[in-house]
């Protein structure tokens, strides 16, 4: 069998000018949003505290960064979680974002860094109660070019489809103030009688009985129904 022509050596040359550099390119416009998130939601925390007048006090906001890559806000009885994912990634051939026509134009433009905000009960966290659901509200991707779209329902379908133009500090504000409506606004449900009507020594010890499997709804409901069959 004889050696193939093509030099192995120069292939992962052009791969490093072109795939690599534009992942990293697309890390660093990851790091600057991810930073301008948490600065405004810090902000939007303070602004709270300033403005919001409960009528108990143990209705609170709070922020808090967890490391460089996760910060939190607790609103009242929510708690969002801001994640930035250190790994570039790429989607199927089959999602609707390959077949743009600005990703088509350059391999590279389909590699993109991600962020992802979750909504889980407040006291979830609080009791440490490792079955209760948390729900992904909002995924943020960004390229190299800072060319961006955003998945998430309500306010944020506008952002569905891959942008024309390179993402702002605007557009990041926007989002942080929109997951925070949307995380307040739904409230939690309680399952029908009979299906809490017998229990397991497990959920007793794990204290998963005491919101009696209460979980949210609005946006819960059309992730699921997204996700079925």
């Amino acid at each position: 069998m004889g050696l193939k022509s093509e030099d192995p050596v120069k292939f992962i040359k052009e791969m490093l000018e072109s795939k690599s550099t534009a992942k990293q390119q697309a890390f660093k416009h990851l790091c600057w949003a991810f930073s301008i998130l948490s600065t405004e939601a810090k902000n939007v925390i303070e602004e709270l505290r300033r403005r919001a007048k409960p009528g108990d006090a143990d209705v609170t906001v709070e922020f808090n960064v967890i490391h460089e890559h996760e910060f939190d806000v607790k609103l009242a009885g929510d708690m969002l979680i801001f994640v930035m994912n250190s790994n570039i990634v790429t989607f199927e051939d089959s999602h609707p974002v390959i077949e743009d026509e600005y990703v088509k134009s350059n391999e590279v433009n389909r590699y993109f860094g991600q962020i992802m905000i979750y909504n889980f009960m407040a006291d979830s966290m609080k009791f440490n109660r490792g079955t209760d659901p948390g729900y992904l509200l909002a995924r943020i991707m960004i390229n190299h070019e800072k060319h961006f779209f955003i998945e998430g329902e309500k306010d944020l379908t506008e952002f569905n489809d891959i942008s024309k133009e390179p993402l702002t500090e605007d557009i990041l504000r926007y989002l942080v103030k929109v997951v925070l409506k949307m995380a307040i606004e739904n409230d939690l449900v309680t399952p029908a009688f009979t299906h809490v009507k017998s229990t397991t020594v497990s959920q007793k010890k794990d204290h998963s009985l005491e919101l009696g499997g209460a979980q949210k709804i609005g946006f819960r409901m059309s992730y699921e129904n997204k996700t079925e069959g």
